[in-house]
């Protein structure tokens, strides 16, 4: 038998939020890598995907990232699709890459941005934490040489302790969340590399959550939308804040105020 190029690990689990047999949407816990790296060979995501998948996703191998067709932060939860099949995986690939799955946020920041929603474009570049040292964590700032970079935001509800923000991201760059809701003023609390560290210590993990994921099915064309409810972990969170619950059956309405772009880039 063939001995898979991951290791299996059953004890990293996850909820299986859509399946059939060409792909899943899973939903990732906080503090799970996606994939093996260095201090994490083990213990991820795809560790755990194998226990389970390990013949399909073996069989995609490594030129198709074992069914991985994008990545969450290490941090943050929420959903993931992972291809079964070669098919899906080019699909889906590729309608990332043209912009075709809607991926939405929801995301505890110190403040409410004013404007309440609108649309960041601002450039992000990419540099090494560490310098030159080999394998040091990548970082993302806001530079006007970085690659074009789009975010839609609108505040679900706001105290005066906190904000509740969702964020749709419509390019795909490092951080890119993070990175702009800190300079339109509203960095995540929790966050370990972008928030002042009064907001780092606000909340015990990044209060970050990739809740909805909509995509055309790469094999039958209809549209999938999946779902996931607000984190248990966070919960306590929303409640010292006092913000509402973004998945109980009537959401806060974002605040009057007419979208606008939040542009430094624009000519």
């Amino acid at each position: 038998m063939l001995t898979p190029s991951v290791e299996p690990n059953a004890s990293v689990t996850y909820k299986v939020r859509y399946e059939d047999e060409h792909l899943l949407v899973i939903d990732k816990p906080a503090r799970v890598p996606t994939q093996p790296g260095k201090g994490h060979l083990t213990d991820t995501l795809l560790n755990g995907l194998f226990a389970h998948h390990a013949a399909r996703l073996q069989n995609l191998g490594r030129a198709r990232d074992f069914g991985l067709v994008h990545r969450l932060d290490k941090d943050t939860s929420g959903l993931l699709v992972v291809a079964l099949t070669g098919r899906a995986y080019d699909a889906l690939r590729s309608a990332f890459a043209t912009r075709d799955v809607a991926k939405h946020y929801w995301a505890v920041c110190a403040k409410a941005p004013d404007p309440p929603e609108g649309v960041v474009k601002l450039a992000i570049a990419e540099t090494h934490g560490g310098g030159e040292r080999q394998n040091a964590m990548k970082l993302a700032h806001i530079h006007p040489g970085g690659k074009p970079a789009a975010t839609a935001f609108r505040t679900l509800d706001a105290s005066d302790m906190a904000a509740l923000i969702e964020a749709r991201p419509l390019t795909g760059r490092l951080h890119q969340v993070r990175v702009h809701l800190k300079a339109i003023g509203s960095p995540i609390v929790g966050d370990p590399l972008y928030a002042p560290k009064s907001y780092q210590r606000a909340s015990a993990r990044l209060a970050l959550h990739a809740h909805r994921l909509c995509f055309t099915h790469p094999e039958t064309g209809e549209r999938v939308d999946v779902r996931s409810r607000w984190p248990s972990d966070l919960r306590r969170l929303l409640r010292v804040m006092k913000l509402a619950r973004p998945d109980h059956p009537s959401p806060p309405t974002p605040p009057a105020g007419s979208t606008q772009d939040i542009n430094s880039d624009a000519t």
